[in-house]
Formats: structure tokens, C-alpha cells, sequence
């Protein structure tokens, strides 16, 4: 169990307040997730990760799905729990199916165990790839 505290709307500084509201905002959600009160001990960090966060997840040449679909594979790998969670969550919403996450895991499994066994052989990069 975490020993850090939440930071709540209601005992933030006005610093942090302004994040949450740009969250709730720009999420159209009534209160901000427990990431964002956690990391909110440290403001600088907190409008940091906001502000990357926003920009990478806005739209672009990648559409929403596959960003969220991204996220979910690379938090998979890194074993993050919450990131699971949070953007298997945000994924759903964004049209993915049980179809499409049985398959995501099943490409970041394959491509986990294949990436492993050419770092183990030092697998040498073939001149058609460079």
C-alpha cells in the first residue's frame, strides 16, 4: 500500500487546482482519477505529465483507438497495473472489443518472448532491415 496521500480538489493548492480543472475539463468527468491526486504531491510534475500527456493523446495521424491501444500494450509490458486499468478502460470507450484486446495481448506476449530470445542469441540485424 501506497504511504504518499491523495491530493483532494478540496485541499489543493490553487497551482494544482487549475490541473484538475483542465482535467476534468478536458475529460468531461466530474472528478480527477487517483494518478493524477497522487502525482499532485509534486505540482511541477503533476502540470508536466498533464501537459506531455495532452499533447500526446490529442488527435493526430494515429486515431484515438490506436493510441489507447498502444498505451495498454507498453503498460502490459512495463507491468503497470493502473496503466492496465486506466487505458484498457479508455480504450473500451474509444470502440475496442474483448476481440481486439484478446488480440493486443496476444501480439505484446508474442513480441515480448521474440524480442527476449534475439537479445539472449544477439540476434544480428539483417541488412534488408537497416
Amino acid at each position: 500500500m501506497s504511504q504518499q496521500k491523495a491530493i483532494e480538489y478540496s485541499a489543493a493548492s490553487p497551482e494544482v487546482k487549475a490541473v484538475y480543472d483542465d482535467i476534468k475539463q478536458t475529460r468531461q468527468v466530474d472528478d480527477v482519477n487517483n494518478f493524477w491526486k497522487y502525482i499532485a504531491q509534486h505540482p511541477p510534475t503533476l502540470a508536466r505529465t498533464w501537459d506531455s500527456l495532452k499533447d500526446v493523446m490529442a488527435p493526430g495521424a494515429l486515431d484515438p483507438l490506436i493510441k489507447e491501444l498502444l498505451y495498454v500494450a507498453v503498460s502490459v509490458t512495463n507491468n503497470c497495473g493502473y496503466c492496465v486499468a486506466s487505458h484498457t478502460a479508455a480504450a473500451r470507450r474509444a470502440g475496442m472489443t474483448d476481440e481486439m484486446f484478446g488480440e493486443l495481448l496476444a501480439v505484446v506476449g508474442m513480441a515480448n518472448e521474440t524480442n527476449r530470445l534475439a537479445v539472449g542469441y544477439r540476434v544480428p540485424i539483417d541488412p534488408a532491415f537497416e
